[in-house]
């Protein structure tokens, strides 16, 4: 792994957690991800799964966890199955975990072969009233790929249809969403590795450069400071592209007198960074683009301080586009009078501000977590507000990643965002 080890006080700490909420006499399962098939003999690179990671640090794959609290023998209690090595494989592919490097890494004191995992689970179910089985009830995630969680759930209804099966995604979600000092830690390391690829790009940008010259750049600075890579594929946009929210073909020019919006970040140890900067391709922030520029500014600075414990995202959306609102009225795109003839249904502002303000952040880029969810001392949220306006052919769009306390904390405070920074960086190298 290219990240420095974790504690495994961590993963045990998660885990006990977990157990804690589990019904008396229950199993709970949670698998490692597929591998998922490319073309001809090749898988796409492996990521493991946020759940199997959170709870044991493992970041390989054909691996199982069960949970069963109440086994009356303790080392039955916790158990990690992984695949059993041999020299083939290692001759091929590398070296792979051994019992002892599992325990290391997890804190399970229990570890067996894959091999074992029939004969074993048989023994489990026997003694198991509940079983609480692992899905993605990620609200706007579909796929025609049955997952490997999914799979085992059909199989295991049809074979124990007697058992009294339950989810264990609503209890992960509530402990995900509080992040520990250590969890943090490694936001921040995301964060920092984040602002190494801008510095660099601050230093690169000029006309005529291609938008995947920009990608390239970015990619360099995380692979060379220990990131595994981008936390999601990053959009390089410039021009009039800067107005399509997930436009990443990256294959564009950047003209003279253009404005590049860059929205990247760092995967570092499974964390992800979420940083969106917006940043003028010859150095030099044109009087209207600057003005919207510090429009969109204000109300980041306004919008991160409202990120307490006790308010959702869905309500301090509603109070972020309110102020959104009056900027554009200030920068000249409707006024007042207009808002106040405006269809309520179609509010005059979603045509230049269309998106949510802020979301959960974490081992996903788009953590577990609803609107709804009150925010608490712990968690960790995007904040990213932006004004896009396609008939003048830019957008702009700002993003920090804030720490929830009764006084946020700006997780990317220390990456360039003022304007005269900006400028004064890129001068530095032409």
């Amino acid at each position: 792994m290219r990240y420095q080890p974790i504690n495994p006080q961590l993963f045990s700490k998660h885990r006990e957690r977990l157990e804690k909420k589990l019904k008396p006499n229950a199993l709970a399962v949670i698998h490692s991800n597929d591998e998922m098939p490319r073309n001809g003999d090749q898988c796409f690179p492996f990521r493991q799964h946020s759940d199997m990671f959170y709870l044991t640090g493992l970041d390989q794959e054909k691996c199982i966890l069960t949970l069963f609290p109440n086994h009356p023998v303790e080392a039955m209690r916790e158990i990690v199955f992984t695949v059993k090595t041999n020299d083939h494989m290692v001759t091929w592919y590398g070296h792979k975990y051994t019992l002892e490097q599992v325990t290391e890494i997890s804190g399970v004191k229990t570890v067996k072969w894959l091999d074992d995992f029939e004969n074993v689970f048989r023994d489990l179910m026997a003694r198991a009233e509940h079983v609480y089985l692992n899905l993605n009830e990620n609200p706007r995630f579909t796929t025609d790929v049955p997952s490997r969680d999914l799979r085992f759930s059909q199989k295991l209804r049809s074979e124990y249809p007697l058992h009294n099966f339950e989810r264990v995604a609503p209890l992960l979600t509530d402990l995900r969403l509080i992040k520990d000092a250590e969890e943090i830690r490694q936001i921040r390391k995301a964060c920092d590795i984040t602002k190494t690829a801008f510095d660099r790009v601050l230093h690169f940008l000029k006309p005529g450069v291609m938008e995947y010259e920009v990608e390239a750049e970015i990619t360099h600075e995380y692979i060379r400071n220990g990131a595994s890579g981008h936390a999601y594929p990053p959009i390089i946009a410039s021009g009039e592209n800067n107005c399509i929210l997930h436009y990443n073909q990256n294959d564009q020019a950047c003209a003279d007198g253009d404005l590049l919006l860059l929205d990247f970040g760092a995967e570092y140890a499974n964390y992800a960074a979420d940083c969106s900067r917006t940043i003028p391709v010859n150095g030099k922030f044109s009087p209207r683009q600057r003005q919207v520029y510090e429009a969109v500014l204000r109300v980041l600075r306004k919008a991160s301080r409202m990120l307490v414990p006790g308010t959702t995202i869905e309500k301090y959306h509603n109070e972020v586009c309110k102020i959104v609102e009056k900027e554009l009225i200030g920068l000249g795109l409707f006024t007042a009078e207009d808002v106040k003839n405006q269809d309520p249904e179609n509010p005059l502002f979603f045509k230049y501000y269309m998106h949510g303000t802020s979301h959960f952040l974490g081992l996903d880029v788009h953590d577990v977590g609803s609107k709804q969810h009150p925010l608490r001392k712990g968690m960790v949220l995007t904040c990213e507000p932006a004004i896009y306006i396609p008939e003048e052919g830019f957008g702009i769009r700002l993003e920090n990643d804030i720490l929830v306390d009764e006084e946020p904390v700006d997780l990317m405070a220390h990456i360039p965002i003022e304007p005269d920074e900006i400028e004064a960086l890129m001068a530095e190298h032409r």
